[in-house]
């Protein structure tokens, strides 16, 4: 089963570009479908893969900080195409 999940890590701390920057440097080189914009980070794929990956590298991100929000949003279906038709 394809998922597409939408990621938002806030590290609760003065230094918060790091943690997310690694994080986001981990998901590329996953070898996953990965996608970013100013407010987020899309990753599509199969969902133990995907998970898998979330799981290991999301337990990571908030080690590297102080305190942390991890939020995601899982969709069943790879919407990496999608364009609105409005």
């Amino acid at each position: 089963m394809n998922i597409s999940v939408e990621l938002t890590l806030t590290p609760l701390q003065n230094d918060y570009e790091a943690p997310i920057i690694a994080f986001i440097k981990k998901l590329r080189a996953s070898g996953l479908k990965v996608l970013e914009n100013p407010l987020s980070t899309q990753v599509y794929g199969d969902y133990d893969t995907v998970m898998t990956v979330l799981k290991n590298e999301g337990k990571e991100a908030l080690e590297m900080t102080e305190r942390g929000v991890l939020l995601m949003k899982i969709v069943k279906s790879d919407r990496r195409d999608y364009e609105p038709h409005f």
